[in-house]
């Protein structure tokens, strides 16, 4: 059967890293992305140029009609999804909770919970043995801020990942019974321009003495343990998580 995977939020840092990794494992990969087009384009260009079958589909995954048409583009491109990596994400400047608009809380939420909701929506629909799918793999990708709290820096980004974690034990269940499996990734510290976007590119750097292991992690390490979560090694587990966070 194809393998086909979609990777949200696929243009840059693990996304990207995780279409690499699943392209050369043998899936046809589709790279989603909001705003960076050039980046998605160049990176499905690199696929394309290596002999994979790759295409990059833009939409907001927060919003319900951009992402049913974006499953049905899909559809026709591709054929069946059996792999989804939900990994779209954003996170703002660092500040305390009690600077907080609602404004901030409510994009974060929407964009890193919302938008995992809708795209397991739609995966499970078409992965689902009642369906008439075959079955299938999600990984969400979560945070260790999920578990740490992430105090005066984002706590409504640990707070959304929270939500992920819940949606990843709560949906494994759900769909067990349809041979879809659930799982969860918890990247820590890892080297990615994401810190930029919360005020301190160099954020790993500063955090890594205070790690175990001593270093931030490469986005290549992450999307490893999401390709094996997806693969058939994996058959048996699901609702679990990994941590990947050097020890901490």
């Amino acid at each position: 059967m194809k393998k086909v995977a979609l990777i949200t939020g696929g243009s840059r840092g693990i996304g990207a890293a995780t279409a690499r990794y699943l392209a050369n494992h043998g899936y046809a990969v589709a790279v989603n992305y909001k705003q960076n087009q050039i980046a998605a384009e160049q990176l499905v260009k690199e696929l394309q140029d290596s002999g994979f079958e790759a295409i990059a589909l833009q939409g907001d995954m927060s919003n319900e009609q951009q992402v049913i048409n974006l499953f049905k583009t899909l559809d026709k491109a591709l054929g069946r999804i059996t792999a989804l990596v939900n990994n779209a994400g954003i996170l703002k400047p660092q500040m305390k909770v009690v600077e907080m608009t609602a404004e901030r809380i409510n994009q974060v939420l929407s964009t890193n919970v919302t938008s995992y909701f809708l795209c397991c929506r739609e995966a499970v629909k078409r992965m689902s043995l009642t369906a008439g799918g075959f079955g299938g793999a999600i990984v969400n990708v979560s945070s260790v801020a999920s578990r740490i709290g992430a105090a005066g820096e984002y706590v409504d980004y640990a707070a959304s990942k929270g939500a992920v974690d819940t949606l990843t034990t709560g949906l494994s269940i759900e769909v067990a019974n349809e041979s879809i499996r659930v799982n969860c990734v918890r990247p820590g510290f890892i080297k990615t321009s994401m810190h930029a976007d919360g005020g301190e590119p160099d954020r790993v750097e500063r955090l890594a003495p205070m790690i175990p292991m001593g270093r931030g992690g490469e986005p290549e390490e992450v999307a490893a343990a999401i390709a094996w979560l997806l693969s058939d090694e994996a058959s048996y587990v699901t609702g679990s998580f990994i941590d990947l966070a050097g020890g901490k």
